[in-house]
């Protein structure tokens, strides 16, 4: 059995984040990644997805993000980027690696990866693989007898193959409304939502809310211990998305109360045969290789950590999750910070061994 350092299980934009800060503490990760290329899970999303942050906050450390600084990048750059950042480090990458599992062994751990790979011994693992291979799909009534055609946004590319049908998105968040905007120029489309869509403003006083989130630390603030469950999610508009909703291309409306095979059925007790549903309804952690890990995850899979560090689990630890320590967590902008925090921890834990 190979012995390494750090298995850091995902080759994504947190997995080299990882990679990099646990360099920087003088450790040697191996990166396992399931996919083809270290660039997670950025050449999956739909085709238009576009960042909300402009390229001068959406940088990995220490390589800032090409082109216009003030440009807001679209899905290919953030692909194209990641794999560059990739190249430039020095760290042992492997992919069409999947882990399969993790448990307790003579190193530390033992890290079981599929397809006839060889299994690694690890004194420390680093859990980044992300949520996009575990879509949210939400108990809605009737959903599971519908007759329809029902697709996650993991799934959803394009409107196109969507011209001309009736198509209901489901959600309230960006991915929900820039979706249900993008078809409404093709189908006829209603955002379905529980509550009506909040928005924040791009620009205020001529700068990016980025900006000002950096100036004012907000950002950064130590704010995921604190709260039980995320706030409700601001959709980030430069006008235009409150504008197509203003006019009806999407309408919203709230959640449907039934589905009747093809028929959707409408709080005003209305029904109506729709041809789609669409679910923008998010993302959970995708960790099942954790299991073994006695009390690693709680009963709904999610990790038992505090600020990325495994609260069960000695030399676990983890980077990448929404709200693990701040709001920009779980984005290029703010995962190094965390991946910087849980590299000192691990690089002490190993001290001690």
């Amino acid at each position: 059995m190979e012995y390494v350092d750090v298995a850091v299980i995902g080759g994504g934009q947190s997995g080299l984040a990882a990679a990099h800060a646990l360099l920087r503490e003088g450790l040697r990760p191996v990166v396992l990644e399931a996919s083809g290329a270290a660039a997670g899970s950025w050449p999956r999303y739909y085709d238009s997805l576009t960042l909300f942050s402009p390229a001068r906050y959406s940088s990995l450390p220490g390589m800032p993000f090409p082109g216009d600084p003030d440009h807001y990048p679209h899905r290919d750059e953030v692909a194209a980027y990641l794999a560059a950042y990739a190249t430039r480090l020095d760290v042992d990458i492997r992919t069409g690696h999947r882990v399969t599992g993790v448990r307790r062994g003579d190193a530390g751990f033992e890290v079981e990866v599929a397809d006839g790979n060889r299994a690694l011994a690890a004194r420390a693992v680093v859990a980044a693989s992300g949520t996009f291979g575990h879509p949210h799909r939400p108990a809605l009534p009737g959903l599971e007898g519908s007759t329809g055609t029902v697709l996650h946004t993991a799934e959803y590319r394009r409107p196109k193959p969507f011209a001309g049908q009736r198509v209901v998105v489901v959600g309230a968040g960006n991915s929900a409304v820039q979706i249900a905007a993008e078809l409404a120029t093709t189908a006829r489309v209603t955002l379905a939502s529980r509550a009506p869509v909040k928005f924040a403003r791009q620009k205020i006083a001529g700068r990016d809310l980025h900006f000002w989130l950096r100036r004012t630390g907000l950002d950064a603030a130590p704010l995921g211990g604190l709260l039980r469950q995320p706030p409700t999610q601001l959709v980030i508009d430069d006008g235009r998305y409150r504008a197509a909703l203003n006019q009806g291309a999407p309408d919203r409306r709230p959640v449907f109360t039934g589905i009747d095979g093809a028929k959707v059925c409408w709080t005003d007790g209305s029904r109506e045969e729709v041809d789609a549903i669409v679910l923008a309804t998010g993302y959970r952690p995708d960790l099942p290789y954790l299991d073994g890990l006695d009390r690693a995850l709680d009963a709904a899979g999610h990790p038992r950590q505090r600020g990325g560090v495994s609260a069960t689990v000695s030399g676990l630890a983890f980077t990448g999750l929404e709200w693990q320590r701040s709001l920009s967590s779980n984005s290029l902008r703010g995962v190094g910070r965390d991946a910087d925090r849980i590299a000192r921890h691990l690089a002490a834990h190993l001290r001690t061994q």
